[in-house]
């Protein structure tokens, strides 16, 4: 029974309204370790006494064993320490920001060899300018060859190869071979 303390007034436990808002917040905390892959999964500072019930859940594809099983996975999950949920909200945020700043980077490339394809020599001057170590040469021809690309309705290998290049002239190269740009 909840019941309020004489001296202060105050409640002596959380209110209902505020329990069950808890429980659905670790609901969604739950949902979104099943959504990550395991190497994602890896990478977080998870309970190794979680890991079977999130891998038992991810398992589970019939909807209303999921949901059971999704359920149970946060009552496992509301037995842990309060800090070690708090770290593990805040590993899953960073990793958000830093997807975040990743998509960004990848728009400003994407913009970079756009006025590059639109502007040409004016465009390439000032990423130039920004960046006297890049190779005038390949650049150009680059551009000169996605231009030649698009007016023939050749394949995009290119454009392809601009985005590469100006990805490691601007971000150092950190993504992978296999990034969004390869599967057009």
């Amino acid at each position: 029974m909840r019941g309020r303390d004489e001296e202060t007034g105050e409640f002596f436990s959380s209110s209902r309204s505020q329990n069950r808002r808890d429980a659905l917040e670790v609901l969604a905390l739950g949902e979104k370790l099943v959504a990550l892959t395991e190497a994602q999964l890896a990478k977080l500072p998870v309970p190794e006494s979680l890991l079977p019930h999130i891998r038992e859940c991810k398992r589970i594809t019939a909807h209303v064993a999921h949901k059971r099983q999704l359920a149970f996975l946060a009552k496992q999950i509301r037995r842990e320490d309060e800090d070690v949920l708090d770290v593990l909200r805040d590993a899953l945020d960073e990793k958000g920001d830093a997807a975040r700043r990743e998509v960004a980077a990848m728009h400003r490339v994407e913009a970079w060899r756009e006025r590059l394809l639109a502007d040409g020599d004016a465009a390439l001057a000032e990423l130039l300018d920004t960046h006297p170590d890049a190779d005038r040469q390949q650049l150009r021809q680059l551009v000169r060859n996605a231009l030649e690309e698009r007016k023939r309705n050749k394949p995009p290998r290119a454009y392809r190869e601009l985005y590469r290049v100006l990805r490691e002239l601007m971000l150092g190269g950190g993504e992978s071979e296999n990034d969004s740009e390869d599967a057009l």
